[in-house]
């Protein structure tokens, strides 16, 4: 399971000494995090973060990205797995294609190393659903 951490830095290594792999987590659910340190994440992504396993834990909130801001992780290195993700998410998950645009200009865009770039890379991500949504039948955003 990747994961990005949101906690303060102590509870981050508290929590690492129990769900490392070998650890307690592991052992009993058989998953443990792995970090992600690479991921450039949209501003604000904390405000969209769903929980994912309500009431199961007592001590223990597991939260996943939205599907939008999933996706512009996935923006910077774009490569082959990372473009079939995305079109599988246009094709499962309620995704308007409008937003992840919304999204990457107002959260994502202005903190990106090169832009021109990942405009190109959102824009061939679009036209690729699009053209997916064209042939089968799907509506268009």
């Amino acid at each position: 399971m990747d994961v990005i951490e949101i906690a303060p830095l102590s509870a981050a290594f508290a929590f690492e000494k129990v769900a490392m792999q070998g650890g307690e987590l592991h052992r009993k659910y058989g998953i443990y995090p792995d970090r992600v340190t690479i991921v450039q994440a949209p501003y604000e992504y904390e405000s969209h973060l769903i929980e994912m396993f309500p009431g199961v834990f007592q001590h223990l909130r597991l939260m996943a990205l939205d599907s939008y801001d999933l996706a512009l992780t996935k923006l910077e290195r774009n490569i082959e797995r990372d473009r079939n993700n995305i079109r599988h998410l246009a094709r499962t998950v309620p995704f308007d294609l409008a937003i992840l645009r919304e999204r990457y200009v107002a959260e994502h865009r202005p903190y990106l190393g090169i832009p021109k770039r990942e405009d190109l890379t959102l824009q061939l991500w679009i036209d690729a659903i699009e053209e997916d949504r064209k042939h089968s039948g799907a509506k268009l955003d």
